[in-house]
C-alpha cells in the first residue's frame, strides 16, 4: 500500500494526473515485490526469523505430542523419520529433537512461546499461518490426531489469531490435501471429487474463476522462494513442496471432471 501512495504522489508532482496513475501502478508492483521477498528483510532479519521459526515449531510439536498423555518411542521415531523425509540436515535434526524434548516437559509454557512468536511476526502475518500449517501437517502425518492433540492445536491456533471457524477450515483443507499425497492414500472414487474441493477450500458450486483463484493462492502460499523469503529455513521447504503437489493433484482432478 505504501508503494502505491508514494508512487502516486511522485507521479502526480512530476507528470500531473497521468503521472498519478502511472506512479500508483508502479507502486503496486513495488508493494507486491516487497511481499514476495519477505517485506524487504535483510539477511540478518531473515536468519533471525528462521531461528525463531525453528525455536517455536519443534517445542510446540513436543507439547502437542505430549498432549495425549505420554510420548512413546514410536512417536519420537516417527518425528525423526519425518525430518529425514523432509530433507532436514543432521545438525538441524539434532537441534529439532532437543527442542521437541523441551516442549514435552511439564514446565513448558506454550502460550508464552506462541505469544512471543505472534509479537515477533507482526510484519510477517503469513509466517504465522505457515507455522500453524506445519504444526497441523506434522501432527497429522501419522494418520492419527488424538483429542488432546487437537485441543492443543486449537489453543495454539487461537494464540496465532486463528479463531474456531478458521481453524476448522484449515484442518479440513489440510486433511483433504493429505489424501492426495499418493495413490495408496487416495479416498474412494465416490468421495474423491468432494475431497478435491475441500483440498482447495472451495465449494463444488465454485465458478472456474473462483476455483483458479483458490488454486493459485494455495500454490503461491507454498512456493519455496516465498516461504524462504518469509523466514522458513531452506531445509524445511520440502514439506511445502509436497503440499503444493497435493494441491496440484486435487486441482487437476476437478479440472478433468469439469471438462467431462
Amino acid at each position: 500500500m505504501i508503494g502505491k501512495i508514494v508512487g502516486g504522489l511522485l507521479g502526480f508532482f512530476t507528470l500531473g494526473p497521468l503521472g498519478l496513475i502511472l506512479g500508483a501502478f508502479a507502486g503496486h508492483f513495488f508493494d507486491k515485490g516487497l511481499r514476495q521477498v519477505g517485506y524487504g528483510l535483510t539477511p540478518e532479519q531473515k536468519q533471525e526469523l528462521q531461528n525463531r521459526f525453528i525455536n517455536t515449531l519443534f517445542p510446540l510439536l513436543g507439547h502437542i505430542a505430549k498432549a495425549d498423555g505420554v510420548i512413546t518411542k514410536d512417536e519420537i521415531d516417527h518425528a525423526e523419520t519425518l525430518m529425514v523425509r523432509y530433507g532436514m540436515t543432521a545438525e538441524r535434526r539434532d537441534q529439532a529433537i532437543s527442542l521437541f524434548k523441551i516442549g514435552s516437559e511439564p514446565i513448558f509454557t506454550p502460550a508464552a512461546v506462541v505469544q512471543e512468536f505472534h509479537r515477533a511476526t507482526q510484519l510477517q502475518p503469513d509466517l504465522r499461518r505457515v507455522l500453524l500449517q506445519y504444526l497441523i501437517g506434522i501432527a497429522m502425518a501419522d494418520g492419527e490426531l488424538h483429542p488432546g492433540e487437537e485441543s492443543a492445536l486449537r489453543s495454539i491456533a487461537e494464540g496465532l489469531g486463528y479463531g474456531g471457524a478458521m481453524f476448522e477450515q484449515l484442518m479440513s483443507m489440510l486433511r483433504a490435501q493429505d489424501s492426495f499425497r499418493d495413490q495408496r492414500q487416495r479416498p474412494p472414487a465416490a468421495d474423491e471429487l468432494a475431497t478435491a474441493y475441500r483440498a482447495l477450500g472451495v465449494q463444488a458450486s465454485a465458478t472456474d474463476a473462483e476455483l483458479k483463484k483458490a488454486y493459485r493462492k494455495l500454490m503461491s502460499e507454498n512456493h519455496p522462494d516465498k516461504l524462504m523469503g518469509q523466514g522458513v529455513p531452506e531445509d524445511m521447504i520440502k514439506m511445502a513442496t509436497e503440499r503444493a503437489q497435493e494441491v496440484q493433484r486435487a486441482y487437476d482432478l476437478i479440472r478433468k471432471h469439469r471438462k467431462g
